[in-house]
């Protein structure tokens, strides 16, 4: 259950820095910004971190530092949902799947899809649904506008090296709900294992637990949902 309204089910010293990752796209001479290819882990990988948080100018955006905190908030509950599964839980229950790759924690593998947009064709290949490049093509029309690099070169640029840095050399950067043990009164593991769209009610359900605000429950116009400590 996953997308726009309802993404994957799944502080700002959370950002990693550029400078030291190298958070930087491959560009062409005179682009200020660009993306690897869909076909690659770290091109589809990208795309999925920026599709799912906002730029200037579109609903929830609030600013550079906060959507850079969204993509890797959301990087850390793919990597989660790979890595960091808590007892009590076996991978099926939190991520649908059984694997250690991070493009079948996108798509959800086999048909079932995980992130809205982002699903495997019949042949079992990663694939995105057109409005997901169209929007890419027209961020990347605006950041490779003008004089030199603006915001949207910077968010991109970001988001692919963001991407690139984690096949290379696995997450960095804070977990912003790492030491979340308790959600009012209710024991939780630590650790965001999904996302959704921050309005209305929406809920992932089952053992999901919301992380409020005074938890910095949301980034980018995403909420981030823990898990019970104890599932029901």
């Amino acid at each position: 259950m996953s997308g726009r309204k309802a993404r994957c089910r799944g502080w700002f010293a959370g950002v990693v820095v550029a400078g030291v990752l190298g958070l930087q796209g491959v560009r062409a001479d005179g682009d200020f910004a660009a993306l690897e290819p869909a076909n690659t882990t770290t091109g589809y990988l990208a795309r999925l971190l920026i599709n799912e948080t906002p730029f200037p100018g579109e609903r929830a955006y609030v600013s550079e530092e906060e959507t850079k905190t969204a993509m890797l908030q959301i990087l850390w509950v793919l990597h989660g949902r790979i890595h960091l599964i808590p007892a009590g839980y076996t991978q099926q229950q939190v991520a649908g799947v059984r694997t250690d790759d991070i493009i079948v924690v996108i798509t959800g593998g086999g048909g079932r899809r995980q992130c809205e947009g982002f699903y495997e064709d019949a042949a079992g290949r990663p694939r995105t649904e057109p409005r997901v490049e169209e929007r890419i093509r027209y961020l990347l029309g605006i950041a490779n506008k003008g004089s030199g690099p603006g915001r949207f070169a910077r968010l991109l640029n970001y988001g692919q090296g963001l991407a690139r840095a984690y096949v290379k050399e696995g997450i960095q950067g804070a977990d912003a709900y790492a030491d979340l043990m308790f959600v009012g009164s209710m024991r939780v593991t630590g650790h965001a294992y999904s996302w959704m769209t921050n309005v209305n009610n929406y809920h992932p359900g089952g053992n999901y637990v919301f992380i409020p605000d005074e938890e910095d429950g949301a980034f980018g116009g995403n909420r981030f949902f823990t898990l019970r400590r104890d599932p029901k």
